[in-house]
């Protein structure tokens, strides 16, 4: 390897796998310059379609409807992205550096010299999904709070050995480092699988001579793989799932409904006070994990009333109906969707960004529930034993 160039010879191909950091100007110039000197063939850079049309165009987000967030279902999924780009952001600007610089240099210098253009990486919402489907319920907690509330501190700078360090990480697994160290599993679906389809889309890339721009995690990975067959089938799919989860959804409300029609059927009385259970502790704890993020008074009338119903339905959630009304309520504004990237990462923000509010609501409405959930039908258990 020279000057982070590693070149490669397959089958007659001539592959260069440039290792860059994200945010690193040095980067985006060495991108330019091998671009510029071996006039590829092909230009293969580690995004995906989403990732493309975003870096284009940096502030489409910006026009996100909340409101059509929530009801897609895709409240997870976007918290996640604003997460990760929010965290390269706040890099870049240490660096004095534009987010994904040395992609756009790519994209750029492939048009320049007449090279096609490979978008070479794996949906990160199908990455996203493989990690969310093999999480059980506290890792996914886990995981939610390391996306919201770890952040680094922006008086801190960033030193050269950090910048090297960079080089040597995969964005998304700097991001998610802690959680890759008590969930191995993570780091496999972050890295290795993505080294797996890279190097798959890297190695029948049109034309003899094709260089590649990667993040400096997935060279290694990359270069190894490169004469490997991948089965890029099985890693490009989310995985079903699980029909122990399925069954047990549809289970829960089954034996709730149960033991509050059997208690009915024992006596009027016995029926109103589990009833009366189920009710105050599933709404309860929606409405105070709502309390939690300061929700309007209607939004926490909402999760209150919801819970004990979306609770017996697996198919509606509380949160859902909570943070529609929160983002009803307190429209968010153009200046809180233009704040999130830094509001993101404090508690203080997180209160204030009514666009952040209303997606989080949805998520500590539905904690509080399935919390409200497990409680209530204890209790109701318990009444009748």
């Amino acid at each position: 390897m020279v000057n982070n160039v590693t070149r490669l010879e397959y089958e007659g191909k001539e592959i260069l796998l440039i290792a860059t950091a994200h945010v690193s100007k040095e980067s985006a110039e060495l991108v330019k310059q091998v671009i510029d000197e071996e006039r590829p063939d092909s230009v293969c850079i580690e995004l995906d379609k989403d990732r493309y049309e975003n870096i284009q165009n940096p502030k489409t987000w910006e026009s996100t409807d909340i409101v059509k967030v929530i009801k897609s279902k895709k409240v997870g999924f976007l918290l996640a992205n604003l997460a990760l780009s929010s965290y390269q952001k706040r890099i870049a600007q240490k660096l004095d550096a534009p987010v994904g610089g040395e992609m756009l240099q790519g994209i750029k210098s492939a048009k320049e010299t007449g090279a096609e253009l490979v978008l070479a990486d794996r949906s990160i919402q199908t990455t996203f999904l493989r990690i969310w489907r093999k999480l059980s319920f506290i890792e996914k907690a886990k995981l939610i709070a390391s996306f919201v509330f770890t952040g680094d501190d922006d008086d801190e700078e960033l030193t050269d050995s950090d910048l090297q360090e960079l080089l040597q990480k995969d964005m998304l697994e700097s991001a998610l480092s802690d959680m890759k160290k008590e969930f191995p599993k993570i780091g496999d679906i972050l890295v290795s699988e993505r080294d797996q389809f890279l190097a798959a889309k890297i190695k029948t890339a049109p034309g003899k001579k094709v260089v590649a721009v990667l993040g400096g995690a997935h060279v290694p990975g990359v270069t190894e793989e490169i004469y490997k067959t991948q089965d890029i089938e099985r890693i490009n799919v989310a995985p079903p799932k699980k029909k122990t989860g399925k069954i047990i959804g549809w289970a829960i409300p089954a034996v709730i409904l149960f033991l509050i029609i059997y208690a009915f059927a024992m006596n009027f009385e016995t029926g109103m006070q589990q009833l009366s259970s189920w009710v105050l502790w599933n709404g309860t704890l929606a409405a105070l994990f709502t309390t939690l993020l300061l929700g309007h008074p209607l939004s926490i009338l909402t999760a209150f009333v919801a819970a004990p119903i979306t609770s017996l339905n697996p198919m509606l959630a509380c949160g859902w109906f909570a943070g529609l009304v929160q983002a009803t309520v307190k429209k968010p504004t153009v200046q809180d969707v233009m704040n999130v990237h830094t509001d993101i990462f404090s508690l203080k923000g997180l209160y204030r960004n009514r666009f952040l509010k209303a997606l989080m609501i949805v998520v500590f409405a539905n904690i509080g529930s399935s919390i409200g959930t497990f409680v209530a039908g204890t209790d109701l258990i318990r009444n009748l034993l």
